[in-house]
């Protein structure tokens, strides 16, 4: 008896444990929806209360329904995809080419004095005033809208790259020296785990700037895309209709940085960081 007492206490331990993480699990998304439904059901009650008249800035129950509309109608779900595929393969165009150019001007110092004075130099330039040079070089179609989001994406990624190599300790480096790694063992093994954080937060950051790009490249004489549902409000005098696009946006934008922080998580799990165990409180 004295042998099995300590180990019935541990499992009763483990069971509430397990059940409080579970719910922990849970309670932190369900904790993020509560800032935006608090300012939701406070619109909602200064309409019906009288004190806007809501038609500038429509209530939520409109917004609502403005959406289940064009959910009905199939316009939703067209636009949306339309939106998606452009925003993929421009993330998709321009994480390549940040990645590749970061990790070159990082790693090499005669790369970054020849790459980096030009790209720091067309990161300043707005990103509206490549439209009328994308639509001469590429026409008003699918590739312009989606060289627009890639260039977008690429700076944020290509700064996050190179700035994290260059932030790698010169000690952890001199560690893989006295061992005699390989060039890419010495990447793969050292340079790659350190740089691996600021690269996802370097994704992330694209990602956002790229939802951004593509409201502009759908003003590019753009058909179909939440873009064009801004455009199309604005013209009918829709705000309803404005807001339900905003709202799909942000709905769509914080879905995808949800699904880059799922997929890239396991590859983090290594940290022993600040964050982290803040985050299991």
């Amino acid at each position: 008896m004295t042998v099995e007492a300590p180990v019935l206490e541990q499992a009763d331990v483990a069971m509430p444990t397990a059940a409080a993480a579970r719910l922990s699990r849970f309670a932190r998304p369900a904790l993020g929806l509560l800032l935006p439904l608090c300012l939701a059901l406070g619109w909602e009650l200064a309409v019906w209360l009288g004190y806007s008249n809501g038609r500038l800035v429509p209530p939520p129950t409109k917004v609502f329904a403005t959406i289940a509309e064009l959910a009905k109608s199939g316009e939703l779900s067209r636009h949306i995809t339309t939106t998606l595929s452009r925003v993929a393969a421009g993330f998709a165009l321009g994480v390549v080419a940040g990645t590749v150019l970061g990790a070159v001007s990082g790693y090499w110092g005669l790369a970054r004095r020849l790459l980096d004075p030009t790209v720091q130099a067309l990161r300043a330039i707005p990103s509206i005033a490549w439209v009328p040079l994308f639509i001469l070089w590429l026409g008003i179609f699918e590739t312009s809208k989606v060289a627009l989001i890639a260039v977008g994406v690429f700076f944020p990624v290509y700064l996050g790259v190179m700035g994290a190599i260059l932030s790698v300790d010169r000690k952890i480096v001199e560690v893989g020296r006295i061992f005699r790694l390989s060039g890419p063992a010495m990447i793969r093994r050292i340079l790659l785990p350190a740089v691996l954080p600021a690269y996802v937060v370097a994704l992330r950051v694209g990602l956002g700037l790229g939802w951004m790009f593509v409201v502009a490249a759908e003003f590019m004489g753009a058909s179909e895309g939440l873009g064009y549902l801004l455009i199309d409000g604005q013209q009918l005098g829709k705000p309803a209709q404005i807001v339900a696009a905003i709202v799909i946006f942000a709905i769509l934008g914080k879905t995808t940085d949800w699904l880059i922080e799922l997929a890239t998580a396991p590859l983090l799990r290594w940290q022993d960081a600040f964050g982290r165990e803040r985050g299991a409180a």
